[in-house]
């Protein structure tokens, strides 16, 4: 591909978890949708979000972590190798990129500023615009 920059790796592009978006389309609570699809990092991203609308910020920070831990498990089972572009424009990657934020939100509000720090730099280097993009649909 002629002007393809060579030192930076091909986008990471999930694949669509059909199963997850129908049991969260049910209307179910997401408590029973993390028992039955504990590996989303969208679901803890979810629940996440929940806890920090209730001002639970130390559970917000638990779903968080485990969604960043789930995330991670996604992205490298797709061939990421910890870096590279993960675009907010693909749909199935917004699970990740949401419990990358929710992760980063509930640090700042623990006061863990290293951690904000380095959730903000690899949020930028997966998506440039997911930041603005998840506080716009939020």
């Amino acid at each position: 591909m002629i002007g393809a920059n060579l030192l930076e790796p091909e986008p990471t592009l999930l694949p669509e978890d059909a199963a997850v978006s129908q049991a969260l389309a049910s209307s179910r609570d997401l408590e029973s949708v993390v028992r039955e699809h504990p590996e989303s990092p969208l679901v803890w991203a979810l629940l996440a979000d929940a806890a920090d609308a209730e001002g639970r910020e130390i559970e917000a920070y638990a779903f968080a972590r485990v969604g960043y831990h789930r995330g991670l498990d996604a992205l490298r089972k797709a061939g990421w190798r910890g870096a590279g572009p993960v675009p907010w424009s693909h749909e199935p990657n917004r699970g990740v990129l949401r419990a990358l934020f929710a992760l980063r939100r509930a640090a700042a509000r623990i006061g863990e500023t290293n951690e904000v720090d380095r959730l903000t730099e690899f949020l930028g280097g997966a998506d440039p615009q997911a930041i603005a993009a998840i506080e716009a649909s939020r």
